[in-house]
């Protein structure tokens, strides 16, 4: 039996939920799905600039996990730039 997920802090709500290539028309496109701990992780390393230990701890979870996280949230967004693909992302659930 899996462990249960521990909450993660999540502290940035964007305003919009898509961004996708200019000139293609969404319902033509793939889309590919960022989930709000992902987006926090990306903000945390690479906007913010803070090391992956510091960002582990301001999300309330492990450095590996921060770090599955990233990768998994790096992949996502180079797949939509390389592919032409649309990035939905999730809403923080309440």
């Amino acid at each position: 039996m899996p462990r249960r997920k521990c909450h993660r802090n999540v502290r940035f709500s964007p305003d919009c939920l898509f961004f996708k290539p200019a000139g293609i028309k969404l319902r033509d496109m793939q889309n590919i799905v960022l989930y709000p701990d992902e987006l926090e992780a990306i903000r945390l390393k690479d906007f913010l600039g803070l090391e992956q230990k510091k960002c582990a701890i301001k999300m309330n979870i492990s450095q590996p996990t921060f770090h599955r996280i990233l990768l998994s949230a790096r992949k996502k967004v180079s797949d939509s730039l390389v592919n032409g693909k649309a990035i939905k992302i999730e809403k923080i659930k309440q």
